[in-house]
């Protein structure tokens, strides 16, 4: 099977001069009803072929006659599981020089917020470079010293803002319009589906975990978001585009799908990201990392368990009351073996998904956040001192201050995603000729 090669008849795309491999929307899709939640595994239809299937069974042409440097963690891998540095390594098709770890390493042994350092992986003898974290002028430095000729990216997002991976990409494409490298995106499906949810980020609140100004649960897979970068951030940011930009698109996959419906098995993408119903909590879930209660690091169910240890029944019930579409709460206790109140027993609530197609986890999060704020006095935004000029962690992965303040001024939910209406239906409009299934 040919992996085809023709450029998008856009006229951002084209301007940003940019290729795509492969078919658009997904011819053949997949249209089965999701299950009741999210998780992993096989839905109906047939399966979606994700790029680095069919870059692999192109026998990685793609790649043909380059020293590659590959940007991947534990998801990068094909149908069968292996790792796709390991089956590159061991098909001898394609002279990998590199490889560039990011959040959490290439192998996937560290932690939140740590990586690997730079190593050489026993397993291909290849070296490894420590990607996380690093800006544009570090990554160019890597770059240089592998003496890469086309980087690849292959790493499973999970559809949230703050969540690195894209962060990661945007940087090593900022490093390749330096260096005039070639840009190769293996692409994957977006867990969570193709809608656009969410606050948009400001410029003034940008950070690791929100470089760019998109909105919290972007809808888009990477191979877009390379697109959607390429066309509207690198030109401004980096005085150019990268040149040479590909993406190996999917076979069937369709925005509406949830990750169930894929047939595609799914793979931690973190520590703290175990299963797919994780990944569709978790633009909503992830803002109590903001916040002084724990979001289930330390336990089994990370972003489905949350609570601290002045919580009680009462918050239960208070969100059993708000009928919350897609979701119920049952009140739950724990003890985090480590991350906030390592050690200490938790009261709280066990976020259940009932509606995966009704779900909106940014509501869930925003209404999760009024009725603490409405119960407990002892609830408190978490501050980091080592920000001392924007201190709000919520702010930062929110996108601006307006959230936190208006929960603090009393707003309900309603009148919190009011607020970001218009730049949502802004944010829909600017990355539509970049969408490449539709």
């Amino acid at each position: 099977m040919a992996v085809n090669r023709r450029r998008v008849l856009t006229g951002g795309l084209t301007a940003a001069g940019v290729s795509v491999a492969g078919v658009l929307a997904g011819a053949g899709s997949a249209g089965a009803t999701p299950p009741p939640t999210g998780g992993g595994g096989h839905g109906g239809g047939r399966k979606v072929v994700t790029g680095a299937d069919r870059a692999a069974a192109d026998d990685w042409s793609v790649l043909e006659g380059q020293r590659v440097g590959i940007i991947t963690n534990p998801t990068g891998v094909l149908s069968s599981l292996r790792s796709i540095v390991d089956e590159i390594h061991d098909s001898g098709a394609v002279d990998v020089v590199a490889v560039f770890g990011p959040e959490h390493g290439f192998r996937g042994s560290a932690q939140a917020g740590e990586a690997e350092p730079t190593f050489v992986d026993p397993r291909t003898g290849i070296t490894v470079y420590d990607a996380y974290g690093a800006d544009a002028d570090a990554m160019t430095e890597m770059f240089t010293t592998a003496d890469v000729e086309t980087v690849v990216f292959d790493i499973q997002d999970v559809g949230a803002r703050f969540y690195t991976y894209i962060w990661t990409m945007y940087t090593a494409m900022r490093a390749a319009v330096r260096t005039g490298i070639r840009f190769v995106v293996l692409d994957r499906p977006n867990p969570i589906g193709g809608t656009a949810r969410g606050p948009m980020m400001t410029t003034e609140l940008t950070s690791g975990v929100g470089a760019k100004e998109i909105v919290q649960a972007h809808g888009m897979t990477v191979g877009e978001l390379a697109q959607f970068f390429n066309g509207e951030f690198l030109p401004d940011e980096e005085g150019g585009a990268v040149e040479d930009l590909e993406v190996v698109e999917m076979r069937r996959w369709k925005r509406s799908m949830l990750f169930a419906e894929t047939g595609q098995t799914f793979v931690m993408p973190s520590p703290n990201m175990p299963t797919a119903d994780t990944a569709l909590l978790y633009p909503g879930t992830g803002l109590f990392e903001g916040t002084n209660l724990s979001e289930g690091r330390g336990t089994t169910r990370p972003f489905e368990l949350i609570g601290a240890p002045y919580v009680d029944h009462r918050w239960t019930q208070a969100l059993t009351a708000r009928e919350i579409r897609g979701v119920q709460f049952r009140e739950a206790y724990f003890t985090p073996s480590f991350s906030k109140h390592m050690g200490e027993v938790c009261a709280g609530v066990q976020v259940h998904i009932t509606d995966a197609r009704r779900l909106d986890p940014i509501r869930v999060g925003v209404e999760m956040l009024v009725a603490l704020h409405e119960l407990y006095p002892e609830f408190a935004w978490r501050e980091d001192a080592w920000d001392p000029a924007r201190p709000f962690w919520i702010d930062k992965l929110t996108g601006s201050s307006r959230l936190r303040e208006q929960i603090d001024a009393g707003a309900q939910a309603d009148e919190v995603i009011a607020a970001w209406e218009d730049e949502l239906a802004d944010f829909d409009r600017r990355r539509r000729p970049y969408l490449l299934y539709r």
